[in-house]
């Protein structure tokens, strides 16, 4: 059974997490997290020391290494991506880029069983990264396509009105400048989450199993600044 690391630099915060699953046992998963705005660089390879110590886990022993690929802060991802494909590169390991919105949305699912999310992270200059997403089961269905625009912009309408959505991440601290018809949709929302290694290994782990190995100069930070249109996902 496959042993994974995952990090994350993409926001305020900096994580790490370990999942390990044997063959026979509950899986173990092991994780740091913090806000840290500015100590990314400090903190997110010490972070990857701890969990590796407390699983008692060689780095040699990894099968996949795997990182919050985006959207998110520019710095941060920089550095995630180039922490990360460090770290693949050295062990010659695939390395798998994990949403950072579907992570949200994962978190929100296993935390409070939320079944229907709205993520989305604020993007500066006026802007937010959003997806919604499907939730059942522990796994994640993409309702819209992760775009970047305005608040004012963003259209619910494509999606099932009589589910009750929620919203998470630090998007919706924007809220009050999203259409009526958002604000009636969304009652609920946590503007405080965010992005976070733990749920992001076991995205990895679902592709990982799913036969995805891509080297590690496959594996691009996504930005997502030239992708401006709002499309219904597939």
């Amino acid at each position: 059974m496959p042993i994974l690391l995952a990090l994350d630099a993409s926001s305020s915060a900096c994580s790490a997490a370990l999942l390990l699953q044997r063959e026979g046992h509950e899986a173990t998963l092991v994780s740091r997290f913090a806000l840290t705005p500015r100590e990314h660089t400090r903190r997110l390879l010490p972070m990857v020391d701890e969990v590796l110590a407390e699983a008692g886990i060689a780095p040699s022993a990894l099968d996949a290494v795997a990182y919050g690929r985006g959207p998110g802060s520019f710095t941060g991802l920089r550095i995630a991506a180039g922490t990360a494909q460090g770290l693949a590169y050295g062990l010659e390991r695939p390395l798998l880029g994990v949403s950072t919105l579907e992570a949200l949305a994962l978190a929100a699912h296993r935390r409070d069983g939320v079944e229907h999310a709205v993520t989305a992270l604020d993007a500066r200059m006026g802007e937010i990264y959003v997806a919604a997403w499907r939730c059942r089961a522990g796994a994640t269905e993409a309702l819209l396509d992760e775009a970047v625009l305005a608040p004012q912009r963003l259209v619910l309408s494509a999606l099932d009105e009589t589910a009750d959505w929620y919203g998470i991440g630090s998007g919706w601290a924007l809220r009050d400048a999203m259409p009526a018809a958002v604000q009636a949709a969304v009652t609920r929302f946590d503007s405080t989450a965010e992005p976070a290694a733990e749920a992001m290994v076991l995205l990895a782990a679902r592709d990982f199993a799913l036969g995805m190995r891509p080297a590690p100069h496959e594996s691009q930070p996504i930005y997502l600044r030239d992708q401006v249109a709002w499309q219904k996902g597939g």
